[in-house]
């Protein structure tokens, strides 16, 4: 066993969708060796509960709802010895400042991975391609107002289609070509609006999406969320931390 593999944190996965976080933890395992050795990655675990649960609280607008499942899952991975958070669904990312104050465990947010992984690219104006309960919110437009990045949605029609394929389809593990096709138009059009990179940002778009049948380079969130986890794992960095909170304490919240 390798000192890193010694000393690696543990890295909790608060999952959402199933194909999601699937793609998530494999990410997190494949990206290891590169700092691990053959075969090498951080401890990590994963939990979520019902997808039919955040579903509910998504149609209803209850963003304290979805917080409570957030943390409900945090809590878990605490127990058992996370060390620090991750959660692949951009979605739900607009909940975290509501589950932030009460959270056992610090995160690693991923619409800042997304934009830090921008400006290192050297990439100015981004298209963002996400459900219809994130394209209008804070959670890209914060991260990258912040960087001093232009950030261009769909849309509404683009919205609408987009929203469906990911619901109808890709949270079924359903690939199909047509919709395939349809996400090209959309990054095409984008690049014709003067955009130099999209945004992949919600868990489920790299699984049809990538650099190979894109029409520009692609910001893919959830395998960029478990590099960086993984980075943050073996050499630390940075988190968004939840109130101090005695280990003892976190043991039994």
């Amino acid at each position: 066993m390798t000192e890193a593999t010694i000393s690696a944190r543990h890295i909790g996965i608060v999952g959402c969708s199933a194909e999601g976080a699937a793609l998530c933890y494999r990410s997190v395992c494949a990206s290891g060796a590169a700092l691990m050795g053959p075969y090498g990655h951080p401890e990590v675990s994963l939990h979520t509960p019902s997808f039919a649960a955040y579903v509910d609280c998504l149609d209803r607008g209850d963003w304290a709802g979805v917080a409570d499942l957030m943390l409900a899952s945090a809590n878990k991975l605490a127990r058992i010895g996370a060390d620090f958070l991750i959660c692949p669904d951009n979605t739900i990312h607009q909940a975290l400042p509501q589950a932030l104050p009460r959270s056992p465990l610090p995160w690693l947010p991923i619409a800042e991975v997304v934009a830090d992984e921008a400006v290192r690219r050297g990439f100015r104006r981004l298209g963002l391609t996400c459900t219809r309960w994130l394209v209008a919110g804070p959670v890209y437009a914060d991260a990258c107002a912040a960087r001093g990045l232009e950030l261009v949605r769909p849309t509404e029609a683009e919205r609408e289609e987009v929203n469906r394929i990911i619901m109808d389809e890709l949270v079924h593990g359903e690939f199909r070509p047509e919709s395939i096709a349809f996400f090209r138009k959309l990054i095409r059009r984008m690049g014709e609006d003067g955009c130099d990179a999209v945004v992949l940002g919600c868990t489920e778009i790299p699984l049809i999406v990538n650099d190979t049948n894109s029409p520009l380079p692609t910001l893919d969130s959830t395998r960029l969320l478990a590099r960086a986890a993984v980075r943050r794992a073996v050499n630390g960095g940075s988190t968004l931390d939840a109130p101090a909170v005695p280990r003892a304490s976190r043991l039994m919240a």
